[in-house]
């Protein structure tokens, strides 16, 4: 027998066009059939300058007032102390940190996480380790809940606790990581969402492109990479992430684009930070790039040696001349 539905469904008329669409709540008093028409797209309307779309350029001071109050949060309390290993942790070394962070690059790799993932975990660990001592056998355990935190947070679809637990050979079970998860959100206040060097790359690297479109990729890839070595070394903690998405924008736009200045005045205007406020961070992460910091750690290295990312690990890197940091 026919369903009500289906007989319903027939008496319909067949081709009538839609005229229906979704409306904000404002509207529905006023016009519920309104139909808005979409504005052709143009070549006008898909102009970039410097990175930057036309639809950007109008948006212009919401994007500031957005990067305004990021950088205040980078500065407040979500950001870790920089010598927690020195002052607070007893049995926890740098070697050890860096350790953990070559093995979360490892898992996330495995589960194919995003890279904004891997940044929010390390943050989490950092975090934690700023204010509880943490006994060498459960830093893997404090590790493994800081990622199980942040890919709630960022994936669309994210692993299973018991996923986790595998990952470790089962070193850890169930109820030993929900708990370390509970644990690590009262130690976070609950405060999830701080800012990282990813977030801030996202502003700079649009910028730094230029409309260099046969190379803008792989400038894209070796920033993540140096991004991503920068959480092996402890000591880029006493750098705000803002500041190291822009000394990781000036050299991998100095090894990409060697004919080019590193730094522009639309990059100052971006940042606020002068060339010569960058030197250090850059050093360090020219040290990293070329294996004198962190070469025993291998998982960010191969991840970027691979055909997807452009092979941008295999890139050499002369060294920076000081005059680049000049004003």
């Amino acid at each position: 027998m026919e369903s009500r539905a289906a007989k319903r469904r027939a008496n319909q008329p067949q081709n009538e066009p839609l005229t229906k669409r979704r409306v904000v709540l404002g509207e529905l008093s006023n016009l519920p059939n309104l139909i808005v028409p979409q504005p052709a797209v143009t070549d006008k309307t898909l102009t970039v300058h410097n990175g930057v779309s036309a639809e950007s350029n109008v948006n212009a001071p919401i994007v500031s007032d957005i990067y305004n109050y990021l950088r205040t949060i980078e500065m407040e309390k979500r950001r870790p102390m920089v010598d927690y290993i020195e002052n607070v942790q007893k049995e926890v070394t740098t070697i050890m940190r860096a350790i953990l962070v070559d093995w979360i690059v490892e898992v996330a790799e495995e589960y194919k996480l995003l890279s904004d993932t891997i940044f929010l975990s390390v943050s989490y660990i950092d975090r934690v380790l700023s204010i509880n001592p943490v006994s060498k056998p459960r830093l893997q355990l404090l590790g493994i809940s800081s990622m199980f935190i942040a890919s709630k947070y960022e994936e669309i679809s994210p692993p299973h606790v018991e996923e986790f637990c595998f990952i470790t050979d089962n070193t850890y079970d169930k109820a030993e990581v929900v708990s370390m998860e509970a644990d690590i959100l009262k130690a976070l206040n609950f405060e999830l969402g701080n800012p990282t060097v990813k977030t801030f790359l996202r502003r700079f690297t649009g910028i730094a492109c230029e409309n260099k479109k046969a190379s803008s990729l792989q400038f894209e890839f070796m920033s993540y990479y140096l991004a991503e070595l920068s959480l092996l070394e402890y000591c880029c903690l006493k750098f705000l992430p803002s500041l190291v998405a822009a000394s990781v924008v000036f050299l991998a736009r100095f090894i990409i684009w060697p004919d080019l200045q590193p730094w522009t005045s639309d990059l100052y205007e971006c940042s606020r930070y002068k060339s010569v406020e960058l030197k250090e961070c850059v050093l360090v992460l020219h040290d990293l790039y070329t294996a004198r910091r962190g070469g025993s750690f291998q998982a960010i290295r191969e991840k970027y040696k691979q055909h997807k990312f452009k092979y941008v690990a295999n890139l050499s890197a002369p060294q920076v001349p000081n005059y680049l940091f000049e004003e």
